[in-house]
C-alpha cells in the first residue's frame, strides 16, 4: 500500500472512531470533546489539498512506506 493512500485510510478510521466516541446517541460514547478531533482531522485534510503538503505523508514515507501518485 503506498503511503497517499494510508493516508486516507488513517483519516477516514480516525474521523470515523472520533465521531463514534463524540456523538451522545453513539453507545460509546465518552465526550463531545472528540468531535474537536474530527474537525482537526478534516482541516488537515483541507489544508493538505489546498498546499500539496501533508505531515502524516511525511511520516509514513520516513517509515518507509512507498510513495506514489
Amino acid at each position: 500500500m503506498k503511503s497517499w493512500q494510508l493516508v486516507r485510510l488513517i483519516a477516514g478510521t480516525f474521523i470515523l472512531l472520533s465521531l463514534a466516541l463524540g456523538i451522545p446517541g453513539s453507545p460509546v460514547f465518552v465526550s463531545q470533546w472528540w468531535l474537536a478531533f474530527t474537525a482537526f482531522v478534516g482541516a488537515n485534510l483541507l489544508q493538505s489539498a489546498l498546499t500539496r503538503w501533508c505531515l502524516m505523508e511525511n511520516i509514513l514515507r520516513k517509515l518507509g512506506f512507498e510513495p506514489g501518485c
